[in-house]
């Protein structure tokens, strides 16, 4: 079961403006640029100033681009970060960042409501304090409950709201607002604090800090991807279209600010920006505006997150939580967020732990890049995202986030993660059992590689792990040769060759040097290769022995690579050890080369897909063809060759259904440079017209017709390779 299968999402209602830009971009347009913005730049000056904004919105950029590369890899369900974290290093991690997001995302609303108090008690100052943080979470958790398309269609209006205060901010600035010339504007602060901050002048990196937590809003979209139409779409767009947005705003106001007010101004009043605004009252509504809609998005995304961890049984009560009512939402993860933000209101005061809030937010960043990091560099075949960003973008969005926490503040950067180490270790204790595959088999594998020279045990693979790990018995050392590059595209990178040499005459000293000068050869392209002898009384016998003794290698081979049989007898050993490959869980890969045409060109390859009529559906069983589309898949990409999935139904009512199954699989198999073909004859006619290829992949039956093998072969004028599943791939992983 995958994320997109479980019953963890909403109604899937969501599109990238509602469901994702608008949340992120009002939740960064938010406090800190009301109330900071002018004491930031009063501080390091336009030019310091400029160079803060920009830092802190490269770190999120950064963190962006990897969170936006990961989700087009995956079936993303609903829990936002939790949800790629969980599904790239497992339940425990993810969990283990997920509960004290969870916990900081709703702390956060609390904060937020606090700083609407502030707003609301400039214009009522008569008014009671606990009666208006009362009543505005009473109003903030009626609009979540009631459903996030409410919420969606409220933030809608304060988006109004916000743009109405940025108007005017752009009135007064056409109407002169601006006296100092780019001239006078003080470049370079002098860090002086100011009345608001009596001492000793911060320093640029405490200047960096209070500002940096306005650019932690950018996953108030990805929170709601359990109910976006299309999170693979939606959230990338939705997010980088917020971010930069919101970084024009930041910088349109850093100019505008220090050419309206004087740097004392700036740094003696939080309120400057509504001072100097052509309608001072349309800033303050903007300002409440912002901490409101701040609060609704993370309410609405604190209780998804928590929903999603039920789903996976990661807290407590998990079955419970994980209701969804019938209209997708979930109310009762959203009546325990409600009791805890109420609680936390009465505390009165949570100074002590707003910045630990802030440090949870650079964990789940740090942790999202640290995943793409480790996909992007394990180069699994699994990992096709999309969106391809550059290795240093995630590293840089890794190193910015764990800098940023140290910066902010040391003690509490290892408090936090201490508390995630901590839920880790509980979480790992309870061996969770994850509905979906994650990349950390991938991991070890990698790391087992490192030391594969002198250890001899193998994890067992799993699927986003897979990678093709070849079994080619050889007799003569010819027989490689001939073979030699064709296993060489078949295995880069990352693959391994296993060669076994069946000597049944009792001398295997001649071949044993012969192999080893073969094995030398692939080494010295990248691939690991090694090579053993049996000294064995048949073929057959040999190969089944070699099969059986490998079960338990370091790097265990998962296809059996198998050349044309020349002889009836060999085609009889074929059978038997196709066989024995069945009950060993392993691939078979039978490999026919054309005697003129060879590979030609290797620029083109047709997988061929059998007739399902009437049953197009797909799902993560796709029968015996996961190994055609990796083998296809990988020999595309060495070659740099165009992959077409090819069919033929001669029945005219399933032909569109046909279609539409092989444009479906190239797109949730990510396979780039692929095309989808249906021809409309029985298949020995149509195999005579299909589109040329310089290589025909077949699906290969558990009692092959070797006399259809050579038709084919003779038929398609091409090298042809017929594979048989292990069931331990899947193309769609």
């Amino acid at each position: 079961m995958h994320p997109g299968d479980a019953p963890i999402s909403g109604r899937k209602q969501f599109g990238t403006f509602g469901g994702v830009f608008t949340p992120t971009v009002l939740t960064i347009l938010g406090v800190i640029m009301y109330l900071r913005e002018g004491w930031i730049i009063g501080n390091a000056g336009l030019l310091g100033g400029l160079l803060i904004i920009t830092v802190g919105f490269a770190i999120t950029l950064c963190t962006a681009l990897a969170m936006s590369s990961i989700t087009t890899n995956i079936r993303i369900g609903a829990g936002g970060a939790y949800a790629v974290i969980a599904q790239s290093l497992g339940l425990e991690v993810g969990g283990s960042v997920g509960i004290p997001r969870y916990l900081s995302q709703a702390l956060a609303v609390t904060m937020y409501i606090f700083g609407f108090r502030e707003g609301w008690l400039y214009l009522f100052p008569g008014h009671h304090a606990l009666l208006v943080d009362f009543a505005t979470f009473a109003v903030l958790y009626g609009i979540a409950y009631v459903s996030a398309d409410f919420a969606i269609r409220v933030q809608y209006l304060i988006m109004a709201v916000i743009g109405a205060s940025l108007v005017s901010i752009a009135a007064a600035a056409a109407t002169g607002s601006m006296q100092q010339g780019l001239g006078e504007v003080q470049l370079w602060g002098d860090f002086m604090g100011g009345s608001q901050s009596p001492g000793e002048g911060p320093s640029f990196w405490v200047v960096f800090a209070v500002f940096f937590p306005a650019t932690t809003g950018i996953m108030a979209g990805a929170n709601m991807s359990g109910d976006l139409e299309d999170p693979k779409r939606s959230i990338p767009f939705g997010t980088l279209a917020a971010i930069g947005v919101s970084f024009v705003i930041y910088v349109l106001l850093a100019v505008w600010l220090a050419r309206s007010a004087t740097p004392a101004e700036m740094t003696d009043s939080y309120y400057v920006m509504m001072d100097k605004a052509y309608w001072p009252g349309a800033v303050l509504a903007g300002l409440l505006g912002a901490t409101f809609s701040s609060a609704l998005a993370s309410m609405v995304g604190a209780g998804r997150i928590l929903q999603a961890m039920g789903a996976h049984q990661v807290v407590p009560k998990a079955d419970w939580l994980s209701y969804l009512a019938p209209d997708g939402e979930p109310r009762h993860a959203m009546m325990v967020t409600g009791g805890l933000i109420l609680a936390s209101l009465l505390v009165r005061d949570l100074n002590a732990i707003a910045p630990l809030i802030t440090m949870f937010f650079l964990v789940t960043y740090t942790m999202i890049c640290a995943a793409v990091l480790i996909e992007q560099s394990l180069d699994l075949v699994s990992f096709r995202p999309r969106l391809r960003i550059p290795l240093w973008v995630s590293f840089l969005g890794l190193a910015g986030s764990l800098v940023a926490m140290f910066i902010i503040s040391p003690t509490i950067s290892l408090v936090a993660l201490v508390v995630t180490l901590g839920f880790y270790v509980v979480l790992a204790r309870r061996q969770l059992d994850a509905p979906f595959e994650d990349v950390r088999s991938g991991l070890f594998v990698a790391l087992a590689e490192w030391a594969a020279k002198t250890v001899t045990e193998l994890p067992t693979m799993q699927e986003r792990a897979w990678k093709p790990n070849l079994l080619v018995p050889v007799e003569r050392n010819s027989d490689l040769r001939g073979s030699f590059l064709t296993l060489q595209d078949l295995t880069t990178p990352q693959g391994s060759v296993k060669i076994v040499g069946l000597s049944p005459n009792g001398t295997p000293e001649g071949l044993n040097q012969d192999l080893d000068t073969l094995t030398a050869a692939f080494r010295e392209r990248n691939i690991f290769a090694s090579s053993t002898v049996i000294d064995a009384s048949g073929f057959t016998e040999g190969l089944r022995a070699g099969m059986q003794a490998l079960r338990g290698a370091f790097f265990r081979p998962n296809i059996v690579f198998l050349r044309m049989p020349a002889s009836p007898e060999r085609e009889a050993d074929y059978r038997r050890v196709i066989a024995e490959a069945d009950r060993e869980q392993m691939g078979t890969l039978l490999y026919a080369p054309h005697p003129r045409a060879s590979l030609g060109q290797r620029q083109t390859i047709n997988v061929w897909i059998r007739d399902r009529s009437p049953d197009w559906r797909i799902s993560m069983e796709i029968g015996n063809l996961d190994l055609a589309l990796l083998t296809g898949y990988k020999l595309s990409q060495n070659w740099g060759a165009q992959m077409r999935l090819v069919t033929t139904v001669p029945a005219p009512d399933q032909q569109d259904k046909a279609q539409d199954f092989l444009e479906k699989l190239i797109d949730l198999g990510r396979f780039p440079n692929s095309t989808a073909v249906t021809g409309t004859e029985p298949f020995d006619t149509y195999i005579e017209s299909a589109p040329r290829a310089d290589l025909n992949i077949f699906g290969l039956q558990p009692e092959p017709d070797f006399d259809t093998v050579h038709r084919l072969v003779g038929q398609t004028d091409s090298t042809c390779m017929f594979v048989r599943d292990s069931g331990r791939e899947s193309a769609l992983a």
